[in-house]
């Protein structure tokens, strides 16, 4: 199986329904008052509730899809990613929703986590670089998927028709993977997990500047692009406030796949991170000069995009083994969340205490941080 792309596009398939598990609750979060009345501001866990197991359970998610194999870990996922959704269509009460939710976190961790590294042994050295670009898509066209048909139907249909939809999307993506992914050779430490074990996998992903290399940016780049998707609509001229926040997932993606996956095969994948982040820094200086200007946004989101694939793309370019590869991907689905759930309130914050140009302030010193901390990361592999 080998070099299939049939298979990587199969599980790149299986990673929108990881992200679904984030959208599905996004794009309906104004709907679920209707179906909780008395949930108040409970109701925003429904949606942070998975953010949150990821950052505390990213590390350990890494370990236990090393420990129990990835063919297994990524179907065992699915199924319970299934099983879920199709509980959540039953609109249990809202202490059982939240319980579903956290569980639904492990679920999401092992699909992000498994599927990545899957993908990255199934590609030949030649296909790595888009096959794993391709992967970095996966946040963002999920989102659109819902927001284009699934807050519509479950508008039309009610709630439990867009879980129902979504279990039985990840119990077919099972069901087709399950007879064609190979199992991969026997690698890596399968010793009982502990919690001596898990400290000492975190210790090790943190003091290694090849494992930690791709989640320490990562951190930076979900810290902004979740966060200025979320605050910067209100400053957009109103005749173009759809189209231009429309259109910033759309060119992210498309200049991931085709400038970043051309610049992939000239450079190494860190080198095209550290583009994306100076670029994005300098398009925030420009939205700093020129508040809102769409040009400036798309521009952002073009360079967020070099940094979105070649992010993924770094992980086996700087970790050779499908267990450190697991590592790496278990860390960027930690940093991840963390910055997904630190972006937005932080950005909400200093924009009340001091107005729109605490935005391009923040985000650049955010971007330009993480282009520091990806060169100082490259001095140490180097020095090693």
């Amino acid at each position: 199986m080998r070099g299939s792309w049939p298979l990587i596009l199969a599980l790149w398939g299986a990673g929108l329904g990881a992200a679904g598990q984030y959208a599905k609750f996004s794009v309906i979060y104004d709907l679920l008052s209707d179906a909780y009345p008395d949930g108040g501001v409970v109701l925003g866990w429904l949606v942070s509730v998975v953010g949150g197991v990821g950052i505390v359970l990213g590390v350990v998610a890494a370990m236990l899809v090393a420990r129990v194999r990835y063919r297994r870990a990524l179907l065992l996922s699915l199924w319970l990613g299934a099983a879920i959704s199709a509980l959540q269509a039953l609109l249990p009460p809202l202490p059982l929703m939240l319980a579903l939710r956290a569980v639904e976190g492990l679920s999401h961790l092992g699909l992000v986590v498994a599927a990545p590294t899957l993908i990255a042994q199934i590609a030949t050295d030649r296909q790595r670089g888009l096959a794993l670009t391709l992967w970095g898509t996966f946040f963002g066209v999920a989102f659109a998927v819902m927001a284009w048909a699934g807050r519509p139907l479950a508008i039309s249909a009610g709630l439990p028709a867009l879980f129902a939809v979504h279990a039985a999307y990840l119990a077919g993506f099972a069901i087709y993977l399950a007879p064609r992914l190979r199992r991969l050779p026997d690698e890596g430490d399968v010793a009982l997990m502990s919690v001596r074990s898990v400290l000492a996998t975190h210790a090790a992903i943190y003091r290694s500047p090849a494992v930690v290399a791709p989640a320490a940016g990562w951190f930076f780049y979900t810290f902004c692009f979740v966060s200025i998707l979320t605050v910067l609509p209100p400053y957009l001229d109103p005749a173009l406030r759809g189209a231009v926040m429309g259109a910033i997932p759309l060119v992210s993606i498309a200049v991931s796949m085709t400038l970043g996956v051309m610049l992939l095969r000239i450079m190494n994948a860190i080198g095209v991170v550290m583009l994306g982040f100076g670029f994005s820094a300098l398009a925030m200086v420009w939205l700093y000069l020129a508040p809102a200007d769409p040009l400036a946004c798309l521009a952002l989101a073009g360079a967020m995009g070099l940094i979105q694939g070649a992010s993924f793309a770094a992980v086996p370019q700087l970790n050779a083994t499908a267990m450190t590869q697991a590592r790496a991907n278990g860390a960027m689905a930690q940093m991840g969340n963390l910055g997904n759930t630190l972006g937005t309130p932080v950005m909400a914050l200093a924009l009340a205490a001091y107005g729109y140009l605490s935005l391009p302030m923040l985000a650049g010193a955010a971007f330009a941080m993480g282009l520091v901390m990806h060169l100082i990361l490259t001095r140490l592999r180097r020095n090693l």
